[in-house]
């Protein structure tokens, strides 16, 4: 029991570390957005960014992506493209937008999609094009490179080049199309929308307004390569969605401006319809994206951590031995909430070096019954068993027949996501 705090701190840390991202990444897109519009537009912005379901659902997550916004954001609050004339910044604010996006690719090399933007666009526009690519571009890319290569060659024990495999798998040969794929439009009829949400009119209404059409080509530009990728993910765009939502609070400063000029000129009528406006607007996106983002984060598929967190209290007592996944891979964050050196396995599902053969998840998900049948002649018995209901039902006899029996039931899902409804992650325990 001492030594909870410690476990739950561990399995907290990588989330506060990443809260502590997230919120750096706010400040910067009020800098950015204050740098390149106004107080009043920043503001509006900031209130947007908190308050869409998605950015609260997923900006704080641990996940690359997350991170790789972050470093998005400040790196265009010190990259002068987006800048007019009279607001251009020194040479030593671009090396730290060209470090920062250095970093950015490093850490995701997909992020190379929208500095390459910004890059060419950087190119077109400065008036010392030589310097730029050479004193600039190059020097910090070898430090970037020659640093991050170093770290994979202490990693893998051998010398390898990441974003190179990462080019052959996800774009040359298509590896991604392995986890599924969506139609070329899917982000700009489905993925991205749903993340805009109902900001979407105002996000739209701003771009006309703003007429920032280099922001909005960054995240056109964007949203367009990404569309030629047939594996698509909403995390994907993510980098893009605060430059939306940024367009969405140019919006609704216009129309707090406009209410501000009719109060000015004394106008009755306007004086109280006005300020409805903008209280209606404010009322509107909280009501459509709070309760979207309180459901999603606190609700809905949340049977995975909560199994996680049980057998971690049950093994700091020593009644967790071994555990099998039998789901499909990577649906529990498994040694992240666990911290124990204990024994654990999930069903494979790494591409093949043949297409259309199926993986360990595949083959579970087809026939449950055919592959545990299988899989129990060259296991090791596991104390423990997590699954999720839709399997359950076809193993129960199964696990009558091998001296199992269910221990804990835990809520996941009220709806289906890509497969059957999910509705709950069920653990079965060893009897003795």
């Amino acid at each position: 029991i001492r030594s909870c705090p410690s476990h739950c701190f561990r399995g907290k840390a990588p989330r506060l570390l990443q809260s502590i991202f997230s919120a750096v990444g706010d400040l910067y897109l009020y800098k950015f957005s204050r740098e390149i519009f106004s107080e009043r537009i920043a503001q509006w912005t900031l209130f947007c960014h908190l308050i869409n379901w998605f950015t609260f659902y997923c900006f704080t997550r641990t996940l690359s992506n997350s991170l790789e916004t972050v470093l998005t954001l400040i790196g265009l609050y010190y990259w002068p493209s987006f800048r007019d004339s009279s607001q251009k910044a020194n040479v030593s604010s671009r090396k730290w937008g060209l470090a920062v996006a250095a970093l950015a690719c490093a850490i995701r090399p997909t992020s190379a999609i929208t500095w390459l933007y910004v890059g060419l666009l950087e190119l077109y526009q400065s008036r010392d094009r030589l310097t730029f690519i050479f004193l600039e571009v190059t020097p910090i890319g070898i430090i970037v490179l020659a640093v991050t290569s170093l770290l994979d060659r202490l990693m893998y024990k051998t010398w390898i080049f990441v974003p190179l495999n990462f080019l052959k798998f996800n774009f040359l040969s298509s590896g991604g199309d392995y986890y599924g794929t969506h139609k070329w439009h899917w982000y700009f009829t489905q993925g991205f929308t749903v993340m805009v949400f109902t900001f979407l009119p105002f996000s739209m209404a701003g771009i006309f307004q703003s007429k920032q059409w280099k922001l909005f080509g960054l995240m056109a530009w964007v949203l367009a390569l990404y569309s030629v990728l047939g594996h698509k993910e909403f995390r994907f765009v993510l980098p893009v969605l605060p430059i939306a939502l940024m367009f969405s609070g140019i919006s609704l400063a216009s129309l707090e401006s406009l209410c501000d000029l009719d109060r000015k000129r004394g106008s009755s009528s306007h004086r109280s319809k006005c300020p409805s406006k903008v209280q209606l607007a404010t009322v509107f996106l909280l009501v459509t994206n709070i309760p979207m983002a309180l459901y999603m984060s606190l609700v809905h598929q949340r049977g995975s951590e909560d199994v996680m967190n049980f057998l971690a209290r049950e093994s700091l007592d020593g009644r967790v031995k071994s555990i099998l996944f039998l789901m499909p891979c990577h649906a529990t964050p498994y040694y992240s909430t666990l911290h124990r050196n204990l024994p654990m396995r999930f069903l494979d599902c790494s591409p093949g070096d043949k297409n259309g053969i199926p993986d360990e998840s595949d083959r579970f998900l087809t026939d449950p019954v055919g592959f545990v049948s299988e899989l129990v002649k060259v296991w090791s018995l596991p104390s423990h068993i997590v699954l999720f209901e839709s399997e359950e039902r076809q193993l129960k006899e199964f696990f009558t027949l091998h001296s199992f029996r269910e221990m804990k039931r835990f809520f996941h899902a009220h709806f289906k996501v890509d497969r059957d409804l999910q509705a709950s992650v069920v653990i079965y325990t060893l009897t003795d």
